[in-house]
């Protein structure tokens, strides 16, 4: 797990992008004024949703790009049980909550290095197709 930084919803892509930068990462949870999450915003996100559709990321806020409910595990969940959610989900990361307190972010990497190997096989392909 990464630390808990996160984008407020109000702040721009833009600000978005800086921060991801700042701490080497590719994703950020979205966070919004009541301090609960509303989504997780991907690098990936930027570029198709902001920069390819020739919108402007200093004006799209990150709170425009959340979708529906933010999927989330807790922070005493098991490898096993990340791994169900990841493939049932299809998504590589997902923001951890101890309660209703955001506390970091798990990513596929992770979890693959605390299966053993057939399970990693199982993730790989769940979230390659």
């Amino acid at each position: 797990m990464r630390d808990a930084t996160c984008v407020g919803a109000q702040e721009t892509v833009l600000e978005a992008a800086k921060k991801m930068a700042a701490h080497g990462v590719g994703a950020l949870p979205i966070c919004g004024e009541d301090n609960k999450l509303k989504g997780l915003l991907t690098d990936r996100d930027i570029v198709v949703k902001v920069l390819a559709a020739g919108k402007d990321p200093e004006q799209v806020k990150a709170g425009d790009l959340a979708q529906g409910e933010a999927v989330t595990i807790g922070a005493d969940d098991e490898a096993g049980e990340i791994l169900r959610t990841m493939t049932e989900h299809k998504v590589r990361r997902l923001p951890v909550i101890d309660g209703h307190t955001l506390v970091g972010i798990v990513a596929q990497a992770d979890v693959a290095r605390a299966l053993p190997d057939p399970q990693v096989g199982e993730l790989l392909e769940a979230l390659s197709a």
